[in-house]
């Protein structure tokens, strides 16, 4: 018997765009929620004109992207003027048919929209409301503009990255984005779970520099008691609390991640068999080993030559259990087959597109199989749908709309419906 998805039953109206809030708001749709996708005349979500577009003529002006089908499937668009008073009403009554309403403008944008929490929970009492921003709606950087790496910068991450005779380096991964994403979905879940207890509604918020800040796994405390003198240092491909842990040559191409906590150190010098490991005294403890990092590099590093190929060093290890893995690109971790076995990578088929791999959920449910045929709309795609049969509009009402240019749709959806 085929059993509902978790969420379904929910509207989500959401108001975000790049990726921090698409993530909050796929992973919601990919749960089940209803999810209507607002994208701004005339172009939508900006993500739309990044990413590979269609190279197939006939889709000329297509609003397609394969950044924007990976961040934004299995939603609907609509897509409108934000600025026109009747779009604005139109927008405060979705708002009374909804559940969430997810938003990472600028602080103060849906305020000036008349969409701020205070005008929202008037129109619905029980809606949860979820702003995403870069550092939150009050506090001294609220107006500061910014995306990941500024935020990255601020949450005193960025300082981390990269080799230590050199400047930080950039991780051009969207960590902060994803994380606050994942983030703002679970706070979510949890108001909707308390909403049905309580009837409440709430306001929730997750940030970009929150996020960074949180991820932190042991250097606050110490830096809060000790001061500057327990900053950590940059260390490049090596984790400057030693282990050893880190990424290590093979050739010059190839390197293996190894990590080794102080439990694992006898397994580790059984599976290398390097000399001295186990009475040599600058690895005698775990801060002697954190202090000799550079040295038990030099000679890991020096072992890893005697293999025939990078497979097979890795097999020694794994045979001690050793935490170890070959340090794949993303065209390796894309045909890795436990990636593939998993859906860690999934296959999608898009009418402008074609056949491409995305990304796939990052949790696994056991009641039901996760969605097959994904899908992202157009730009407007939904807009008819949307607006006759949530709010009710009329055809005659609709194709004013369109005239008016309070609401807009892809070009390939206009072509289609004068060749109709």
């Amino acid at each position: 018997m085929h059993k509902l998805r978790m969420l379904t039953g929910y509207r989500v109206l959401d108001f975000t765009q790049i990726v921090a809030g698409p993530t909050c708001t796929r992973l919601l749709a990919e749960m089940g929620a209803e999810v209507i996708k607002v994208e701004l005349a005339p172009g939508g979500d900006r993500v739309r004109a990044l990413g590979l577009k269609p190279r197939d003529p006939k889709y000329r002006g297509s609003s397609q992207s394969t950044y924007f089908v990976q961040h934004n499937h299995s939603k609907w668009s609509l897509a409108v003027d934000f600025r026109n008073p009747k779009t604005q009403a139109l927008l405060r009554h979705l708002v009374t048919k909804s559940d969430v309403v997810v938003e990472n403008f600028s602080p103060g944008v849906m305020a000036r929209a008349g969409l701020a929490y205070e005008n929202l929970r008037v129109l619905n009492p029980s809606i949860v409301m979820c702003s995403i921003s870069m550092a939150g709606q009050t506090g001294p950087l609220s107006q500061v503009p910014g995306f990941d790496y500024i935020a990255a910068a601020y949450a005193g991450a960025a300082d981390r990255f990269g080799e230590a005779d050199r400047g930080p380096a950039l991780i051009p991964l969207a960590i902060g984005d994803s994380y606050t994403g994942v983030t703002a979905a679970m706070a979510i879940c949890a108001a909707l779970l308390h909403r049905e207890r309580t009837d409440e509604g709430q306001y929730v918020e997750a940030t970009l520099v929150d996020s960074w800040f949180h991820m932190e796994q042991v250097n606050v405390p110490r830096v809060s008691l000790r001061g500057e003198a327990a900053l950590p240092a940059r260390a490049g491909s090596l984790h400057p609390d030693g282990g050893p842990t880190g990424n290590f040559r093979y050739s010059d191409k190839e390197y293996i991640a190894i990590t080794v906590l102080p439990h694992q150190w006898k397994q580790f010098a059984a599976a290398t068999r390097i000399p001295g490991l186990e009475t040599d005294p600058r690895f005698a403890t775990p801060r002697a080993r954190r202090d000799n990092n550079d040295v038990l590099r030099d000679l890991i590093e020096a072992w890893l030559q005697s293999f025939t190929s990078r497979a097979e060093a890795v097999a020694t290890l794994e045979r001690h259990r050793v935490p170890c893995a070959p340090v794949l690109n993303l065209a390796e971790a894309i045909a890795h087959p436990h990636l593939r076995a998993r859906r860690t990578v999934r296959r999608v088929k898009d009418s402008h597109l074609g056949e491409f791999d995305i990304t796939g959920m990052p949790a696994k449910f056991s009641i039901w199989p996760e969605h097959e045929n994904l899908k992202a709309d157009l730009l407007g795609e939904h807009n008819e749908q949307i607006l006759s049969e949530i709010l009710g509009c009329s055809l005659e009402e609709i194709t004013a709309l369109y005239r008016e240019g309070a609401i807009v749709r892809d070009p390939c959806l206009e072509r289609e419906m004068s060749d109709a």
